[in-house]
């Protein structure tokens, strides 16, 4: 029986190849989209899961906010303290392990090579009873207890070393310390939080020299260290959460808890939940995941949406077959199994030629978004499960309604040609195009906002000139910074250079605590105010404007003890213009000093975020301040810039190399995701908008050629071509034009949800919305009007001799 079914349904796919090529073709490129939708779903929801303890793990986070609760900042990392005192002070934690950022360009010297290195990480001798990272080389269980021991890549190993054994090899790290090689460790998996290159020792810090043992137990100001901690299993950690703030009294002062909080994050909710001000890597997005995810669904309905609506209409030529299938005994059930068995074949060959599609594809994919994707995710058991079973699945949700609809049918009147397809069928098939043009509208809408506000963001005046600026590391100590500036600065390619702590494009992470000085007294504002320590150079450099006063300047000595603030920073200090704020006394961070000129605002960060008050310093303890450099150059001589600075470095810091950012490509990497984002909602809209078109396409054609004769009187009454194409259009492009109406409002709700997200955002405009309608009628016209003016332009004698 079932070897009768599938002959019958490749006779029928075989005898109908028109629709049967759009179906396969449409279902092919359906779940072509849907397979790399969910290889990538599959890859952000696994994160860190190949950890065999990821469930028990926790990371502890710290907070900080006003003394009225509003929360300022909120870190991913706490200070070096917390962890051995937690696993004191709670006896249900089994253990903890820590993970500090070494710096974001480490120089490593091993004989004649010089080399920048990123993905550094100081980490605890316990790291590899937290995490299974593999290991190669060296016993992991003591390879990082020494300090001044550390663990490499195989690549990095054979970078530095060749062929030769790595072990026991001694390399300079920073031209200060001499690290020797205790073993060598696979790479970690792309879908995991951190992908350390290199692990030092965490005992390295204990060293005087380095960080020191007294400040590892002591310092809770540098909130830099990744902390984890190893619960038993299914334990419920909000027992230890609840006395956290007893603990922060406890250990790092009184009312502690007043100011700022502990909490604690699941290890597996990290990458697509957490967005703190501070993560060890770029994390995923839920949303995204969801949004992609109904993308893939949205496109994979379009698709089925074109089967049912061309299995319907073409009932009408295989309506005798079924009354004679009738006729000789054949009962509803079996003509359902019959038709479903047709949809379950077409499905079943879309789906190999996707998943040949996503195969090729998937390495394009990678170059294009940055991700790490493999077809390898799909064999995992339940995902195999699942891509088996779907040809049944959409086989039969695509097919039930056709194969019920033509199993009706009454074989009296099927065998004397009394069978019509009927109204209710017809406006089946009317909502069913409407969905589809709802879908692809919605799309539309989605692609056009997501670009405005991309342009937006990027044409967007900062409130500096980011253009022809480069930033690199700051190696220099003060005296050879100020040979190092005038040297390149001389020829004027170079225009200027100035340090600072921080550079645009990064976050606003450090704030001391701000007060006023009002008659002789010091009064606490409670408000957040973060600060960058830069100097006389920074404002020049970046083309920032004041709004009122002076900038830093060498010709007042006292200036190491004054401030520039914002016009921001002005207000929440309760001066209402920049004029007023001048020459004021406060006192940030204990050290009193007098605001000397206030710069009008401008955009540090990206511009999900609002503009942060802000304070600039200029300390006297320069040389451990200003850890960034930023170079303003002549646009019309980048390379002989370029190069003149590349000379001098070399001749004042031969042991570190000269590597080098401009500070447009770091904000355009600000907004990468949301490019990505904007690109692959274009690309899935013009497929969602194709699949659509094609099912227009071949149900037009079909519609068409049922009213052949219709058209042939038309033309012998006198109709025109035009007319006769508007009359066969109208129809479908009211079905277009209801969509739209649907579609819009869906569309505006969503988007104005998305740009949430965005402290600074664009206004959504009315003509987005007019514009996606247009295209969308347009397209459609378009595909139908094909083969609307082919019929219209036959000529009628045949279309009526053809009886």
């Amino acid at each position: 029986m079932i070897k009768n079914y599938l002959r019958s349904a490749l006779r029928n796919i075989t005898r109908h190849k028109f629709i049967s090529f759009i179906n396969i073709f449409g279902l092919t490129v359906g779940l072509s989209c849907c397979l790399l939708i969910v290889v990538y779903v599959i890859n952000e929801t696994s994160y860190d899961k190949f950890n065999a303890n990821a469930d028990d793990i926790y990371r502890v986070t710290r907070s900080f906010n006003t003394p009225d609760g509003v929360e300022t900042l909120h870190l991913g990392a706490v200070a070096p303290p917390f962890g051995p005192l937690l696993k004191n002070e709670f006896s249900d934690i089994k253990r903890f392990t820590r993970i500090y950022p070494a710096g974001g360009s480490l120089v490593i010297r091993y004989k004649d090579k010089l080399l920048t290195e990123n993905e550094g990480y100081f980490a605890d001798e316990n790291l590899f009873d937290f995490f299974n990272i593999k290991t190669t080389q060296g016993d992991p269980k003591s390879a990082l207890s020494d300090p001044f021991t550390m663990m490499m890549t195989e690549e990095m190993a054979h970078k530095y070393f060749g062929n030769d054994d790595p072990i026991n090899k001694v390399v300079r790290l920073g031209n200060q310390f001499n690290f020797k090689v205790t073993g060598i460790f696979e790479p970690l998996p792309a879908n995991s939080q951190f992908h350390a290159k290199m692990l030092l020792s965490f005992n390295t810090l204990n060293d005087t020299a380095v960080y020191g043992r007294k400040s590892l137990q002591t310092n809770w100001g540098n909130n830099s260290f990744f902390t984890y901690l190893l619960f038993p299993k299914g334990y419920n950690v909000d027992k230890v959460a609840a006395q956290f703030p007893a603990f922060l009294d406890k250990y790092v002062g009184t009312r502690e808890s007043k100011n700022s909080k502990l909490s604690f994050q699941k290890f597996l909710s990290i990458h697509l939940h957490s967005h703190l001000d501070d993560e060890l890597d770029q994390n995923g997005d839920i949303k995204r995941v969801w949004i992609f995810s109904a993308i893939a669904l949205f496109i994979l309905l379009i698709a089925c949406i074109n089967y049912m609506n061309l299995s319907t209409a073409r009932s009408a030529l295989r309506a005798r077959e079924i009354g004679i299938r009738k006729v000789i005994g054949a009962q509803q059930k079996e003509i359902i199994i019959q038709f479903l068995s047709e949809s379950v074949l077409i499905t079943a060959f879309s789906l190999i030629l996707a998943l040949g599609i996503t195969y090729a594809v998937i390495p394009l994919v990678n170059t294009f978004s940055g991700l790490s994707l493999s077809f390898n995710l799909l064999f995992q058991p339940q995902i195999v499960t699942a891509v088996v079973a779907m040809p049944f699945v959409i086989g039969i949700i695509s097919g039930i309604y056709p194969a019920i609809f033509m199993s009706s049918f009454k074989p009296v009147k099927v065998l004397k040609g009394l069978v019509k397809v009927g109204s209710g069928s017809i406006s089946f098939r009317k909502v069913l195009v409407v969905i589809q043009f709802s879908i692809s509208i919605i799309l539309i809408v989605a692609t056009t906002i997501v670009f405005q506000q991309l342009r937006y963001m990027q044409q967007k005046a900062l409130g500096f000139n980011k253009d022809h600026i480069l930033t690199a590391a700051n190696p220099f100590n003060p005296g050879q910074f100020e040979v190092f500036k005038n040297e390149v600065t001389k020829e004027g390619i170079v225009k200027d250079v100035s340090r600072s702590s921080r550079i645009p494009s990064g976050r606003l992470l450090d704030d001391q605590g701000i007060s006023v000085m009002q008659n002789g007294s010091s009064k606490m504002i409670n408000a957040d105010v973060k600060y960058i320590n830069t100097d006389y150079g920074f404002i020049p450099t970046y083309g920032m404007k004041m709004a009122a006063g002076r900038n830093f300047s060498k010709d007042f000595g006292t200036d190491t003890n004054n401030y520039v603030i914002n016009v921001s920073a002005a207000k929440v200090l309760g001066w209402q213009t920049p004029e007023s704020a001048v020459g004021k006394e406060i006192s940030y961070g204990g050290v009193k000093g007098k605001i000397i000129g206030v710069v009008n605002d401008f955009h540090f960060e990206s511009l999900h975020q609002n503009i942060i008050p802000l304070l600039m310093r200029m300390p006297s303890f320069a040389n451990n301040s200003y850890r960034r450099l930023s170079v303003k150059i002549d646009g019309d001589h980048v390379q002989e810039a370029i190069n003149t600075l590349e000379q001098s470095w070399k001749k004042y810091q031969p042991e570190t190399p000269f590597e080098y950012v401009f500070l447009d490509d770091k904000f355009q990497k600000l907004y990468n995701s949301e490019q990505q984002q904007g690109s692959l909602f274009t690309i899935f809209s013009f497929i969602a908008i194709f699949i659509a078109c094609l099912g227009l396409f071949g149900l037009s054609a079909f519609t068409i050629t049922q009213r052949v004769k219709e058209i042939g009187v038309r033309k012998v009454l006198g109709a025109s071509i035009p007319q006769i194409v508007t009359e066969l259009s109208k129809d479908f492009l009211k079905l277009v034009l209801i969509a739209s109406v649907i579609a819009l409002p869906i569309a505006w709700y969503s988007m104005s949800k998305w740009l949430l997200d965005f402290a600074f955002r664009i206004s959504i405009q009315w003509w987005v919305f007019v514009m996606a309608g247009v295209i969308a009628v347009v397209i459609a016209f378009l595909t139908i009007s094909f083969q609307s003016i082919k019929a219209a332009s036959a000529n009628p004698v045949k279309s009526l001799r053809s009886e």
